[in-house]
């Protein structure tokens, strides 16, 4: 089944310094990105800026699971946002989670810890290009994408960008981030899988993400070909090229 095309606009609110509205694979999310602004005395730091991040759910208030994932997306926007060019100040990203796809909450709240990864590639794009709006000087650009290893007759099957069915029965799920210079931005996994099942994993991902061509020399796995995965670099090149169009198009 072919896999839709991610969608992203722009300077969604207007009362914010930079924001954005990005939505893939089932998921919407709006970001605002607010700062360099003067940071408080708690958040003060004397050599860089500190990077808020806050993840709003779609229903109800945050709870240890939106926790998570803001301790994760502040260690790497942390990583390509130059923090050290705005000592004493605060960058504050706001995230909104708008939509969800069906059945990614289970009704127990037993399940979430397993649920947590399959958003994040959604909530890192939406937060790279509100930041990209709102002109934050980073060093690099970066772009995320979910792998689950699914058990097909005796063999391993890669699929990218997993339906919550994928999800469910997968052996192990993994996110994989990169920067525009083709390093490892981030790498969170869970379930159980084999250094030869990294490996293809990696690759896949580092495909979608930098487009990168290789090999899997000797990994008996198949990758999922019925997937067409998207080129997130080009998308995020595109969506800002339009963007700069815009801004320069004389009415």
């Amino acid at each position: 089944m072919a896999t839709v095309a991610p969608e992203a606009s722009l300077n969604a609110l207007p009362r914010a310094d930079g924001s954005a509205r990005y939505s893939y694979a089932g998921y919407t999310v709006t970001a605002s990105v607010n700062g360099p602004i003067e940071a408080q005395r708690r958040d003060e730091h004397a050599y860089e800026a500190h990077v808020d991040v806050i993840v709003r759910p779609s229903a109800g208030v945050g709870g240890t699971r939106e926790r998570h994932l803001e301790s994760i997306l502040q260690s790497s926007l942390s990583q390509i946002i130059l923090v050290k060019n705005f000592p004493r100040s605060v960058i504050q990203i706001v995230l909104q989670v708008e939509s969800t796809p069906e059945n990614a909450y289970v009704n127990t709240k037993l399940v979430q810890a397993s649920l947590n990864l399959p958003i994040i590639p959604a909530l890192l794009q939406t937060a790279v290009l509100a930041l990209l709006s709102a002109a934050v000087p980073m060093k690099a650009t970066a772009t995320s994408t979910v792998v689950a290893v699914v058990s097909d007759d005796g063999s391993k099957k890669i699929v990218a960008d997993p339906s919550p069915k994928d999800i469910k029965e997968a052996t192990s799920l993994h996110v994989l981030a990169f920067t525009s210079h083709d390093e490892l931005l981030l790498s969170e996994s869970e379930g159980d899988f084999t250094v030869k099942e990294w490996d293809g994993v990696y690759e896949n991902a580092q495909k979608i993400c930098c487009q990168t061509a290789s090999k899997q020399d000797g990994i008996d796995m198949v990758l999922d070909d019925d997937a067409s995965s998207p080129d997130m670099r080009h998308f995020l090149r595109s969506t800002l090229e339009t963007k700069v169009a815009s801004d320069l198009h004389w009415k």
